[in-house]
């Protein structure tokens, strides 16, 4: 049987930049160890297999699989699996148009407003399916900066310390003092992984931000490497960003209103993302946050499986 694919590159506006996406269309009757192997084959940092919604008033049912594992949710698949349903059902016809989607994830349903141009790239937002939660954990400062080639003077800005955070996928928060830190960090997944806790079933992956970027519309540059799940860094991590909203309205006590955040990640990888958080406060806490971006395709084709 052949089954249609497209590769995506997402939080981005252009090709062979952002984070590329395998998106693997006609899903129906792969069973799990199938849709591993063929994510281990695309050997991107995810790959999404599209099935028939279990609700029929949703628009697809959505798997999400690293090269090593299944995630209940991540934000460049939601947002490139969005926007190439939407693209496949929709696009092609010259004319601009804005719909709603909701994609059932691992996670549970997840709302998507995409907007397809008449031509160029299509942008993607979707609402947290979760706010972000502080995890419990102890957490070592030298430890932390040895795993990432620092100083331990290097780690935290402000009042930013390391901290765990999750929207539906663990990330270790580490904040280092400037950009010249983070581009310096060096990551060892060996002494990573005895530094760092266990959390919701797998060892917590590293996501390093500071204040400012390269763009200077950018509030913050980050990275993230994540050796559980096969991936030695990855240029482009909405579920990180998502769980990174909770340590900024955590540390820097937002006050009530919208706050548009954009996120620069992957410059070190030569291939820049450009993540869009909304968080909108209300009474001191987060009532509601957003993560949107941009997808392009970059190529489409057939599996014969």
């Amino acid at each position: 049987m052949s089954r249609r694919y497209a590769i995506y590159d997402v939080f981005t506006n252009r090709r062979l930049a952002g984070n590329p996406l395998a998106v693997v269309f006609d899903a129906d009757g792969l069973d799990d160890a199938e849709m591993q192997a063929i994510a281990g084959e695309f050997n991107l940092s995810e790959t999404v297999f599209v099935q028939r919604a279990k609700n029929p008033a949703h628009t697809a049912r959505v798997r999400i699989f690293t090269p090593g594992c299944e995630l209940p949710f991540a934000g460049h698949p939601t947002v490139g699996a969005a926007v190439a349903i939407a693209e496949t059902l929709n696009g092609g016809n010259g004319r601009p148009l804005d719909l709603v989607s909701v994609l059932e994830e691992n996670i549970g349903p997840v709302r998507c407003a995409v907007k397809l141009p008449a031509e160029g790239a299509s942008f993607a937002e979707f609402d947290l399916p979760r706010k972000s939660v502080r995890l419990d954990a102890a957490l070592d400062r030298q430890a932390i900066a040895d795993a990432f080639g620092l100083k331990p003077n290097q780690i935290g800005f402000e009042n930013h310390v390391p901290s765990l955070w999750s929207a539906g996928v663990a990330f270790v928060m580490v904040p280092v003092h400037d950009l010249l830190a983070a581009s310096a960090a060096e990551f060892d997944a060996t002494a990573w992984q005895r530094c760092v806790p266990f959390a919701e079933g797998r060892l917590a992956s590293a996501y390093l931000y500071c204040r400012g970027g390269v763009n200077h519309l950018a509030r913050f540059h980050a990275r993230m490497f994540a050796p559980e799940m096969g991936i030695s860094e990855d240029p482009a991590t909405g579920a990180a960003v998502a769980a990174l909203s909770g340590a900024i309205h955590f540390f820097d006590q937002l006050v009530d209103g919208h706050h548009p955040i954009l996120v620069e990640q992957g410059v070190e990888m030569g291939r820049p993302s450009f993540i869009h958080l909304h968080l909108d406060i209300a009474a001191g806490q987060i009532a509601g946050a957003r993560i949107g971006g941009q997808a392009i395709r970059i190529a489409s084709g057939t599996l014969d499986l």
